[in-house]
Order: structure tokens, then C-alpha cells, then sequence
């Protein structure tokens, strides 16, 4: 027996004013009557990005701290939903994505993600693409995008919040531990912005520190000071 699963979608904010004008619509139309809510949480924005949130109707929540795990906690607390879905700004669901969701609830997967591929053609970004269809220690970051049950997340705890880097990949490693967690053959897409203010060499060097310490259980805090440090970025 099947049985339809609406959806609480969380996105944390920080100055998205430009990715929200194109996601809410999109969530909108493709979410359709399976979305309950959109919660928007803001860390602190400096742009219109709540006024763009309120004009498409989604419940906007200020967060006191700038801090995703805290923003994530904090719309998750307000969900209406018993299935949180945890989208960043600059993703973009794949389509029919709660029908999707919906499907794979029914048939047992209570939790998971999707593999992903980049507004970008260039080859290299194509091949760590790639690599985000597999079910294994690398998968589950935040640019997947998550949906769980709110149940499970409950009795995690949610997010942890002195991950302020990390946290998607803290929060999957204790799913598997309690749950199954699975990677969607679907593909979403995920903004390359990243790279292209970077260089791909400098990301992938950032991302493999930061990965390195976080399985080396480095006090999330320096890894994210060298991160932003490796890219000269200030948040």
C-alpha cells in the first residue's frame, strides 16, 4: 500500500537573494500538492533575500547565529512535516523531485540523497560529478541535497552544531548507524561558483584537507579556518 508523503523543505539562507528567485518557483511547481512548507532560514542576510522568500510564500525564519547546522536545526524544529527535505540555495532539485522522494519513502528508504552534476561543462567538474552516484564515505554532502524522516532526525539529535563545516557528512555518518542511507539515481544540479571563483585544483585541495581532518576528528572549527583561508573567502 502506498501512501503520499508531504514534504517540509528547509533551505538556510545567507545573501541567496539571486538563487532564491529561481528555486522557490522551482520548488513550487515541481513540489506541487506534496509540499507542505518551504522554510527559509536566514543567517543574516544583508540582501532582499527574505523579501524574495516571503513574496513566494515561504515561512521565513531568523536564525540568531550564522551557522548551517543551526539554521538546519532551527527549520527543522519549526516543519510541519514528518519528512524534512534539506536543500541549499544553489541546487536545483531534480524534476518531480517530492514525487521522487515520495516513491522511495514507500519503499523503505527513509533517508538519502541524489547524485548531482554541474551548471558547467567543463570536464573536470563532469568528472567529479561523477564520482556522487556511489553510496560510500563521500557521499551525503549537503549539495545532494537530504531527505529523512523527521522521526530519525529527532532521535539524532539533528545537526550538530559545533560542526560549522562538516555537518551534512557528521549528520549522514550517524544516519548509517542507526539507518540505511541511499543514493537516488537521479541527478540534481549544483552551481559551479565555487570553482569558477576558484580554480579546480584549489577546490579539490580544500575539499580533500577538509576531508582528511574531518575523519581525523579535527575540531571542526579549524577545519573550517584553513578551508576559508585555502579559498579567501570570509564565510
Amino acid at each position: 500500500m502506498t501512501e503520499s508523503n508531504t514534504l517540509s523543505v528547509i533551505i538556510p539562507c545567507l545573501n541567496e537573494e539571486r538563487n532564491l528567485k529561481e528555486l522557490l518557483p522551482f520548488l513550487i511547481a515541481e513540489g506541487k500538492a506534496l509540499i507542505e512548507e518551504i522554510i527559509v532560514v536566514d543567517g543574516g542576510s544583508l540582501d532582499n533575500s527574505m523579501a524574495v522568500a516571503k513574496s513566494f510564500g515561504a515561512t521565513v525564519v531568523q536564525s540568531s547565529v550564522k551557522n548551517r547546522a543551526a539554521q538546519l536545526n532551527m527549520g527543522a524544529q519549526h516543519a510541519k512535516s514528518r519528512i524534512l527535505y534539506f536543500v541549499h540555495a544553489d541546487s536545483r532539485p531534480v524534476a518531480d523531485f517530492a514525487n521522487v522522494i515520495n516513491e522511495n519513502l514507500n519503499k523503505g528508504k527513509n533517508a538519502g540523497c541524489f547524485r548531482y552534476r554541474f551548471d558547467s561543462d567543463s570536464i573536470l567538474l563532469q568528472f567529479n560529478s561523477w564520482f556522487t552516484r556511489f553510496n560510500g564515505i563521500l557521499s551525503g554532502g549537503g549539495d545532494q541535497t537530504l531527505y529523512i524522516k523527521k522521526s530519525i532526525f529527532n532521535s539524532l539529535g539533528g545537526f550538530d552544531e559545533d560542526f560549522c563545516i562538516m555537518e551534512d557528512f557528521d549528520l549522514v555518518r550517524r544516519i548509517r548507524q542507526k539507518s540505511d542511507f541511499h543514493v537516488l539515481p537521479n541527478e540534481i544540479i549544483v552551481s559551479a561558483r565555487k570553482y569558477i571563483e576558484n580554480s579546480w585544483l584549489k577546490v579539490q585541495l580544500a575539499n580533500f584537507a577538509a576531508f582528511s581532518l574531518f575523519l581525523l576528528k579535527v575540531k571542526p572549527a579549524w577545519i573550517k579556518s584553513l578551508y576559508l583561508n585555502f579559498l579567501n573567502q570570509k564565510n
